[in-house]
């Protein structure tokens, strides 16, 4: 159901909803997909997806599904919220065919983000070099980040999570929990990273205080980088990234504890950078992307927030740089969405997070 916030706009109809002066619809392009995490567009029109539970699958442009997973990728540690998460292609690719993968590394005692480089050759990868693994490895089985944006210079930006039971480390600069990070596409620490002087401090932070960051996009045309993350009751997150900046996490909360205690008496603190909006109670917002396509011309800038508790996708209206409010969109499918993408064609693509998951693409009626 489509609705912005708070009054409703008028009723849905099954897989065909107005969306002010335009319809779309919402068709099955893949199915058969075992909790897939991750998409990504391949120039030949071939698509990238992966699946939670450790496989990387090719789908032709047509939407059918190759029956054999992407052969050489390394073995993730699968349990809960733990697996395969993020592929995203080169800036470069045509010329590089690098892709990135990120997924969880290690054993249940011991594990913790891993950010992977390797060439796609036929149905196999190659070259495969571990660029980065977060630290220190912590047990369980919880809060991982794991998407990646690149921004201006071509530097890869990584989020990460604060493995849940070790919220405090995310305000520890002298580690990875809790953390957004940087780094060259080659897994090296670019020079002008914010805390890269700062004695004790890991060198490839980019921003601290962070729970669990499940959407990164940068804006290229206002050079913001935009990412949002889980709180725990409440308190999800949309921010605004600047370098060496401090999210607040666990000091400064909208959020309540799972059992209902106080996390933090305070929303916000001096030196600690507020939130652009927050969703108390929470939506689980799980993937970020933003519309530069041309079938929905009223999108156009526009950010899209996959949600898993609300099973719906937020678009969040920018207009010049500022927030201009909420629509929720495709409630109708009842499902979790696990991914959002503007694709090449200027469709927007959805993953379902089921074990019968779906890629799904929404275009105009018309």
């Amino acid at each position: 159901m489509l609705k912005t916030l708070p009054t409703l706009l008028g009723a849905a109809l099954l897989f065909s909803v107005s969306v002010q002066a335009n319809d779309y619809l919402i068709e099955t392009l893949t199915e058969g997909l075992e909790h897939p995490w991750s998409l990504a567009f391949l120039p030949d029109g071939r698509m990238l997806v992966t699946e939670r539970v450790g496989r990387l699958r090719l789908i032709e442009a047509d939407g059918r599904l190759v029956e054999d997973p992407v052969a050489g990728l390394p073995e993730a540690f699968i349990a809960a919220q733990a697996g395969l998460m993020e592929v995203a292609l080169d800036p470069d690719y045509p010329d590089t065919r690098w892709l990135y993968l990120s997924y969880a590394h290690g054993d249940v005692e011991a594990n913790n983000t891993r950010l992977i480089r390797a060439r796609l050759v036929g149905g196999e990868l190659r070259d495969v070099e571990v660029l980065f693994t977060a630290q220190p490895l912590k047990a369980g089985a919880a809060h991982y980040g794991g998407r990646i944006a690149f921004l201006a210079d071509k530097t890869l930006v990584l989020t990460l999570g604060d493995g849940f039971d070790w919220r405090e480390q995310a305000q520890n600069p002298a580690n990875h929990l809790g953390k957004i990070v940087r780094l060259n596409r080659d897994g090296s620490v670019p020079q002008d990273n914010p805390l890269l002087a700062q004695q004790g401090a890991a060198a490839e932070i980019y921003s601290l205080g962070h729970r669990n960051v499940q959407g990164i996009v940068f804006d290229a045309e206002s050079g913001r980088l935009y990412s949002h993350e889980h709180g725990p009751r409440g308190g999800d997150e949309l921010n605004l990234i600047q370098a060496g900046q401090n999210y607040g996490w666990p000091l400064a909360t909208f959020g309540v504890d799972y059992t209902g205690a106080l996390v933090s008496p305070y929303t916000q603190l001096p030196g600690l950078i507020s939130p652009l909006l927050h969703w108390t109670p929470s939506v689980a917002p799980s993937s970020l992307t933003q519309y530069r396509g041309t079938l929905f011309p009223d999108w156009q800038g526009d950010l899209f927030a996959a949600t898993l508790a609300e099973r719906s996708v937020r678009r969040i209206r920018l207009h010049d740089g500022m927030l201009a409010g909420e629509e929720v969109l495709f409630e109708e499918l009842g499902e979790r969405i696990r991914d959002v993408r503007s694709g090449p064609d200027g469709a927007l693509y959805l993953l379902t997070d089921n074990a019968e998951g779906r890629l799904l693409r929404v275009v105009p009626s018309d």
